[in-house]
């Protein structure tokens, strides 16, 4: 019976073993606070200018424009959905894990280079990667080489406007970029949140 006072503080241990609450995802957090009180200053400011025609024909036309992206939208998690379950975790975190080195990030990269479409498609995806084992510097890695070097934008809009010899330099400039940033995500990332010790590493 006296082995069981030093027990009871067990409960507290497994609440802090918890995730911390400040990583939870909320609904509604501060910066939507913040976005709903601009919106709301905005909307009076155009409500002393213009009117309530005014605010109508703005909310009409944000309207619209919500039922235009709202599809894409909803097609992008449901990808982002499909591709968490269909990739086999053991090969992701294997090819673009913590453990990849140099060659997850170069495969991160490149990744992110041949991805076609736009945030639609990229963002979900990154977060699938994340979900089924790649780790940030990765997932990093794929996001900036899609932002700097995708191919898409680059025959569709750079080599007409700016000429085939500036995207290529363009291209060759920022091809270390991605793998320096998914480096240094990785390198920040494990500092800030330190993977924790098994209990037979403790001993």
């Amino acid at each position: 019976m006296s082995d069981l006072p030093p027990k009871a503080p067990a409960p507290a241990e497994d609440a802090e073993s918890e995730p911390r609450p400040g990583r939870v995802r909320k609904p509604i957090g501060w910066s939507t606070i913040i976005i709903a009180a601009l919106v709301a200053v905005s909307a009076t400011l155009v409500w002393r200018r213009d009117g309530s025609a005014g605010v109508l024909d703005i909310l009409t036309h944000d309207l619209s424009l919500f039922g235009g992206i709202l599809p894409r939208v909803l097609a992008g998690c449901l990808l982002g959905a499909f591709i968490s379950e269909i990739l086999p975790h053991e090969k992701v975190s294997r090819s673009l894990g913590p453990k990849s080195g140099l060659m997850g990030l170069l495969i991160g990269t490149a990744f992110g280079a041949i991805l076609p479409g736009g945030p639609f498609t990229a963002y979900p995806v990154a977060s699938a990667l994340l979900a089924v084992g790649a780790d940030f510097g990765a997932t990093i890695a794929m996001v900036v080489s899609w932002t700097l070097i995708g191919y898409g934008r680059a025959v569709a809009w750079e080599i007409p406007i700016m000429g085939t010899d500036f995207t290529l330099w363009r291209i060759a400039i920022s091809l270390p970029l991605p793998v320096l940033a998914g480096a240094l995500g990785r390198f920040v990332y494990v500092r800030l949140y330190p993977k924790p010790l098994a209990k037979g590493d403790e001993s």
